[in-house]
């Protein structure tokens, strides 16, 4: 897909559920706290939280970026209160707090998916501009790129946490911003992201191309088209290795 490739065409990755799987902090959570049983679905709940969670950040415009810690506390409480709310369990504000709390414990012992990294050393070695694209404060979010060890592959000056940028997804500037400092264009620019809100609209309303990472076949929330829709890195590797 990427034709005569150089150092102008950029390609961007989510880091969360886009790099790792996500679900698996989450999962040992809600059992940790709620004695939830295995047969709870997981899956189903991990869509809504995300989805609760894409939200709150976007009514809370750039929460990351500013000095809202007690915001992003209470967004990271609501979101699983919400959620859950939907499979008929009823948290407590202190049980969603430790629900989170135990979340965060499990977050950094995580692993890339199969073939990531070998794809994102593939495109360096073709001369393609390779980055990360990350909602979050900034400590937080560095210390989960340092646990996947990207930061031996990834060079620093093409990490983008929303919380030292000054932007979230799915903020378009945040995608200009990017293009500016890695001397990308829009045009040749690709973005691997799992979220819709936060990842397919922000980086289509930025005139990027977009490759949406669903592999737990969630369904799109507007009427934006990704131009791929891929479940595994072996399907990434294809079509932009081709």
């Amino acid at each position: 897909m990427l034709g005569q490739v150089n150092s102008t065409i950029g390609v961007f990755f989510d880091v969360d559920d886009t790099l790792y799987d996500h679900l698996d902090p989450l999962r040992f959570a809600l059992q940790h706290v709620l004695l939830l049983a295995e047969e709870f679905p997981y899956e189903s709940a991990y869509h809504r939280v995300r989805y609760y969670s894409d939200l709150l950040t976007e009514q809370n415009r750039n929460v990351n970026a500013v000095d809202g810690v007690a915001i992003l506390e209470e967004m990271r409480s609501k979101r699983y209160i919400l959620a859950l709310e939907e499979f008929g369990i009823s948290l407590t504000k202190e049980q969603a707090v430790e629900v989170q709390s135990q979340y965060l414990a499990r977050q950094f012992k995580i692993k890339p998916y199969d073939g990531a990294i070998v794809l994102l050393k593939q495109l360096q070695v073709q001369g393609v501009t390779v980055g990360l694209i990350t909602n979050g404060p900034l400590e937080h979010q560095m210390r989960k790129i340092k646990s996947l060890c990207l930061d031996d592959v990834i060079l620093d000056n093409h990490i983008f946490v929303s919380g030292g940028v000054g932007l979230d997804k799915p903020d378009p500037r945040l995608f200009a911003y990017v293009n500016e400092m890695t001397e990308t264009t829009a045009e040749h620019s690709y973005y691997i992201g799992d979220t819709w809100r936060n990842d397919v609209v922000g980086a289509m309303n930025a005139g990027w191309n977009m490759l949406w990472f669903n592999p737990r076949n969630a369904q799109p929330e507007s009427n934006h088209t990704p131009h791929y829709i891929v479940k595994n890195y072996e399907e990434i590797s294809r079509i932009l290795l081709k």
